[in-house]
């Protein structure tokens, strides 16, 4: 019995499990301290439905833990398939009130429910780019040829998930699925002939694009492009946060100085003087740095640091080339989440209302979240049971 027990211990790894829960009471903290500074008057409402979340989550963990890298590498395809084919009803039964704050269609709003598939989307494509990646390696040498072949394959599996984010006009989940699609390209095992040409030209068009908003012309050029007003109103709010405090850059201005006014150990508990809109979702770090102060806000990424270590671990460890890049997809993910949401808050990066994973309020956000967690939790688990066998 205690040999069972043991066995079973060895498999999993606290050191994922211990930063996911820390964080995710940190969540539950700052949401509720959010939803008070708020004038909320459905806190409980909020918290209890943000609690099952978290249970429906935890629950989901569990079950996958058990998933073998064989189970996963049968489903992927037909999981990317249905995942797909989930992006295409947001279109019909999107969410009036988010299509009204953001322009965006990429909640799905059905007798009173609200989900968001892309969250769940982004697990399948990792799996789908991680099984396509596999599957090229064993057949193919690395050349020149096939490498640019790979590249092909993996950029028609990405072109579905842009028309769809086009379509929903999402533009900042789209960076995340970028982020995704970057991060397996670089483990890939691509030449650094094609990829050193690829970084500089990408570096080189992000560079032309922010000397484009620069300028009227510019802008007018962009606007053929399909770029949007309230897109170039971030980057603007981004450039010069305190340029018009009152109107487009109001949440980026309230932001800085909500973090700023929390000095060192902050106000304390539930104590906010600054106004900070949709602070419960994409900007919660702001209510952890006022209330908590920078030592609480380090506290937090030193969580985010341990979880990132921890993952990059499991990955070190498995023991195959599809689990290698399975993890690889998640820790992209992951790590995308909390340099923007972090960076975005703190004025480093441009605003994109991409949620703070494990903290952030939203259900579709915590459970995409904790299947990555699920399927990294199943390497070590299932990786243990091999070596004892």
């Amino acid at each position: 019995m205690n040999e069972n027990r043991f066995s079973l211990d060895s498999r999993i790894d606290y050191g994922v499990i211990l930063p996911v829960f820390v964080l995710c009471i940190v969540g539950l903290i700052a949401q509720y301290a959010a939803l008070s500074l708020g004038g909320n008057q459905n806190i409980v409402y909020e918290m209890l439905k943000q609690a099952l979340w978290l249970s429906i989550g935890v629950f989901a963990i569990v079950v996958l833990m058990q998933f073998t890298t064989k189970a996963w590498w049968k489903i992927t395809p037909l999981l990317y398939v249905l995942c797909l084919g989930l992006m295409i009803l947001p279109l019909q039964f999107y969410d009036p009130n988010v299509v009204a704050m953001t322009g965006a269609k990429n909640w799905i709003s059905f007798a009173g429910m609200s989900f968001q598939p892309s969250e769940i989307l982004k697990i399948a494509y990792i799996l789908f780019l991680a099984y396509v990646t596999t599957r090229h390696n064993q057949e193919h040498q690395h050349e020149i040829k096939s490498d640019f072949m790979l590249i092909g394959k993996l950029g028609l599996g990405t072109i579905p998930v842009i028309i769809l984010l086009k379509l929903q006009n999402d533009f900042g989940t789209l960076l995340v699925f970028l982020a995704i699609f970057c991060g397996i390209i670089l483990v890939s095992g691509i030449s650094w002939k094609i990829l050193l040409p690829g970084i500089i030209s990408m570096l080189v068009l992000i560079a032309g694009i922010l000397s484009l908003v620069a300028t009227d012309i510019g802008r007018e050029f962009l606007f053929k492009f399909g770029v949007k007003e309230y897109q170039l109103s971030r980057l603007d709010s981004w450039l010069n946060p305190f340029h018009d405090t009152t109107g487009v850059s109001y949440q980026q201005a309230q932001s800085l100085t909500a973090i700023g006014s929390g000095g060192l150990t902050g106000k304390g508990f539930n104590v906010s003087q600054v106004d900070v809109p949709v602070r419960e979702s994409d900007m919660i770090f702001t209510v952890i740095a006022e209330n908590f102060g920078f030592i609480g806000s380090a506290l937090v990424i030193f969580m985010y640091l341990l979880l990132i270590y921890r993952l990059i671990r499991v990955s070190l460890d498995t023991n195959n080339v599809f689990s290698t890049y399975i993890s690889t997809g998640i820790i992209m993910m992951i790590l995308f989440h909390v340099f923007e949401n972090i960076g975005a808050s703190i004025g480093l990066l441009p605003l994109t209302g991409i949620p703070l994973p494990f903290i952030s309020q939203g259900g579709s956000s915590l459970l995409g979240n904790m299947i990555g967690i699920g399927i990294m939790l199943s390497m070590r688990f299932n990786n243990e049971a091999v070596y004892q066998k």
